[in-house]
């Protein structure tokens, strides 16, 4: 009977699965100042307080989940995104919560952090933490947040 894959073969296959995954993962596991808390969501768009989120361009925070609240963005219908809105670069505090104006959240702590709402990039340091993400995925009228 003959091998269908040679033994160096798999080794380099184990490797490269392994190795998968890149920097911002590893920063985003590493963040010192955040630990997710479980998040599970159902929002039925159809109901009014989430009805904004049917048209791009707009967002809903839910300010009873995650660390400091979350943020829902619709990108263009077929894309959200959801967020933390606890600055990820400080530990949480009477300040942390960020706020919102267009497609950027700010820390309105001293040291004036700000994140883009579509990527959650640092808009200006490179090497700062990403915005804590969760999944959005729409089903229908139905958008599901989780972690």
């Amino acid at each position: 009977m003959k091998k269908l894959f040679p033994y160096p073969l798999w080794t380099v296959l184990i490797f490269t699965v392994m190795s998968c995954g890149g920097e911002d993962d590893t920063r985003l596991i590493n963040n010192p100042y955040l630990n997710p808390i479980p998040v599970s969501l159902n929002l039925n768009l159809n109901l009014p307080q989430y009805n904004l989120l049917k048209y791009p361009g707009n967002f809903v925070v839910l300010s009873n989940q995650g660390v400091r609240g979350v943020v829902v963005y619709n990108v263009n219908n077929s894309l959200y995104t959801a967020f933390d809105l606890s600055d990820p670069n400080h530990s949480p505090n009477n300040c942390s919560t960020m706020t919102l104006q267009g497609i950027v959240a700010t820390c309105p702590c001293s040291d004036g952090n700000s994140y883009d709402l579509v990527t959650g990039q640092h808009q200006s340091e490179s090497q700062a933490y990403p915005m804590l993400p969760y999944r959005a995925q729409r089903n229908g009228d139905v958008l599901i947040i989780s972690n």
